[in-house]
């Protein structure tokens, strides 16, 4: 694969993994209208710097497991289950209320840098779910290992997640102005309908090695 390729697809897989409404994404947007995008900015690039150092050790995990075949087949059967689970849940449990923020008063532009740092590090879920993707993704074999590939799917991985939370902070406005049921239960359908993408490809790659 081509620098480029595995680029977008580290960019792809973190945009993926921070489209659900969460306490990241939705402080974004919050600072961005309370404080202006400026400061909203300036707290997603503080997470995103976390974020890279989150990745590339879920690649470094990934590496090392994918030497260990019979830790890869457990992590992908329990992946599997997982994924079907969250599909289930957005698709046909999840309510329809949006997530509440923590309101920080926090109002420099380098005290929002370093709270996205803080924030960011305190959720533990991209490792997990990088080490997953990273793994599938070397599994078909569109991911080589190496350090360049692990440094060029950790830079795609952090421009997707700031692309993400640019997409809240500047869309946020729309999102809100709708009527909430109908805003969360077409999200709740596409995280869904991702999450089952995921999941059917995991299946294939499950099947595929038996």
């Amino acid at each position: 694969m081509t620098i480029t390729i595995v680029f977008f697809l580290g960019f792809l897989a973190a945009l993926i993994g921070v489209i659900p409404p969460g306490l990241l994404n939705m402080t974004a947007a919050k600072i961005s209208l309370k404080e202006g995008h400026v400061r909203g900015i300036m707290f997603s690039v503080g997470a995103c710097v976390t974020v890279f150092f989150q990745t590339y050790v879920a690649a470094i995990f990934a590496k090392y497991i994918t030497n260990h075949s019979e830790i890869v087949e457990i992590l992908q059967r329990v992946a599997f289950v997982i994924f079907v689970l969250i599909t289930i849940y957005f698709l046909f449990v999840a309510k329809k209320q949006p997530k509440q923020t923590v309101d920080l008063k926090v109002k420099s532009k380098h005290s929002r840098f370093f709270q996205g740092i803080l924030l960011s590090a305190l959720n533990i879920l991209p490792i997990p779910y990088q080490a997953y993707m990273t793994i599938t993704l070397a599994s078909f074999g569109w991911l080589l290992l190496d350090k360049i590939n692990i440094v060029t799917y950790v830079s795609g991985a952090v421009m997707g997640t700031f692309a993400m939370l640019y997409m809240y902070i500047f869309f946020f406005d729309k999102i809100r102005g709708k009527t909430v049921f109908t805003t969360q239960k077409n999200m709740n359908y596409i995280i869904g309908g991702i999450t089952g993408i995921i999941s059917i490809i995991t299946l294939v790659n499950i099947i595929k090695e038996l």
